[in-house]
């Protein structure tokens, strides 16, 4: 590398005030100057986000001012200040510029190209070789970028702006609910939104319960279910719906739609890598769920179906449901705890009041605003083309084995639904009736589960 010459460290402050001009604007703060002959030529810092180009790194920005204002794209007797080492794009960049000379300030050690992780300068077949120095107030520089990404790693889920989060002292001490919660932000359906998920029981098990809750409920609807499971040495993954539990809850109804909701469950699955999966679903997770197994079949081979539906547009959606929709929109600030008490008497007060624990305001309740409305109800329905899909995959592909239970007192997606359902499954013959439960069966689920281990286990 060429040693350090008496006014490169001017240079490299202009280059560093040039990268605090990006941290200003939400960019990586990266910042380059150009000189000629003891003259500021150009200047530039990154402008990936501000111009919507992966291109726009501070030393290509800086390169086009300098080619522009020179009137020449060869920049032979320039010298380019940059506060962090090039990566392999930029390097490119500078030596077809032919600059004489380039100074780094800190080391990339993940993407670097001026020696860190390659070397290009130093590339001999090339036509041009461009002088390299490196180091130059190097602390200053990564101090510099340190200082702009401490804050994001310390949240390592920021809010949306127009998301809700929960407060997390509303889900403390809840009866029976000791599970460890777990986050993910960066699935690409999610876009930021952070989805809570249960993940219980040794991630090498040899089989997995994937329990998916409906409206109004969350991952607490499984509490009496995942120790059962849990206990004969399976794992269970439970995750709350966008909109519900301890998950994030957009402010707008229209955040929730048929596709988004469904892709989040098909990349969180594919996330995991779960495999040798028992799906087990309820009322929306059955609508939702119902059709996951069409995007990676050989992932499933079991279904346990409790009170739900595929919901296909082409027949009419019971009466029940309909009554059920028409009552929440006259009640939209309904009181979820009561709604589940009302259908199971043997429930504790604190227990049913954990239904509410998600939703302090209105402002956290879009989800149930939306979701009685959303259910596909005509052939042409967002999700209803999905499902026709997913109703051919049981009927024709599914190999599985599947086990049933039917709360009987369900007035929404009870008996006659489910008998619907089971037509619509091959080979669904194992039907669990509970008299006394309602349409939150898993109210009673410890029986259940006590049911389908051994059913499961003969496969």
């Amino acid at each position: 590398m060429a040693e350090t010459l008496p006014d490169d460290a001017h240079w490299m402050r202009l280059a560093l005030e040039q990268a605090t001009l990006a941290a200003q604007a939400g960019e990586v703060p990266v910042g380059a100057v150009v000189v000629q002959n003891g003259r500021l030529i150009s200047s530039g810092h990154n402008r990936c986000i501000a111009n919507s180009d992966p291109t726009a790194h501070a030393e290509v920005v800086a390169l086009r001012a300098a080619a522009l204002a020179l009137g020449n794209y060869r920049l032979d007797d320039c010298t380019l200040y940059v506060t962090l080492e090039p990566c392999a794009m930029c390097s490119g960049a500078l030596i077809n510029a032919r600059l004489q000379r380039v100074v780094f300030g800190a080391s990339d050690l993940r993407a670097g190209a001026a020696g860190s992780v390659l070397d290009i300068f130093a590339v001999e077949a090339l036509n041009h070789h461009t002088r390299l120095q490196g180091g130059l107030l190097a602390q200053e520089c990564a101090d510099t970028l340190r200082d702009f990404f401490k804050p994001k790693r310390a949240n390592m889920s920021p809010l949306r702006e127009d998301s809700l989060r929960t407060p997390d002292a509303r889900f403390a001490d809840l009866p029976d609910y000791p599970w460890a919660p777990n986050y993910l932000n960066d699935l690409p359906a999610l876009d930021g939104l952070r989805l809570h998920y249960l993940d219980a029981g040794p991630r090498n098990a040899d089989l997995t319960y994937l329990c998916l809750h409906g409206n109004p409920a969350w991952s607490y609807l499984y509490r009496k279910m995942i120790p059962v499971f849990t206990g004969a040495g399976h794992r269970v993954v439970a995750p709350d719906l966008i909109g519900f539990g301890k998950s994030d809850k957009p402010k707008k109804d229209s955040a929730h739609q048929f596709d988004f909701h469904r892709q989040v469950l098909v990349e969180l699955v594919e996330r995991l890598d779960l495999k040798n999966m028992v799906l087990v679903v309820q009322d929306w997770g059955g609508i939702f769920g119902l059709t996951l197994p069409i995007a990676a079949p050989q992932r499933y081979g079991g279904l346990l179906a409790m009170n739900t539906l595929l919901a296909c547009g082409d027949a009419p959606l019971s009466p029940g449901f309909l009554g059920w929709r028409a009552w929440c929109a006259k009640n939209p600030e309904f009181d979820v705890g009561r709604l589940f008490a009302r259908g199971n008497s043997h429930m504790a007060e604190p227990e049913w009041q954990a239904y509410n624990a998600p939703f302090p305001d209105a402002g956290h309740r879009a989800a149930l605003r939306v979701f009685p409305n959303m259910v596909p109800e005509f052939v042409d329905s967002p999700g209803a083309e999905i499902a026709r899909q997913a109703r051919d995959f049981w009927q024709t592909e599914w190999e599985g084995r599947s086990f049933m239970a039917i709360g009987q007192q369900d007035p929404v997606l009870g008996e006659p639904v489910m008998r619907g359902l089971q037509r619509q499954i091959r080979g669904c013959e194992h039907v669990m009736l509970l008299p006394e439960a309602g349409h939150f069966v898993q109210e009673h689920g410890e029986a259940i589960a006590l049911a389908a281990l051994p059913f499961f286990a003969a496969a």
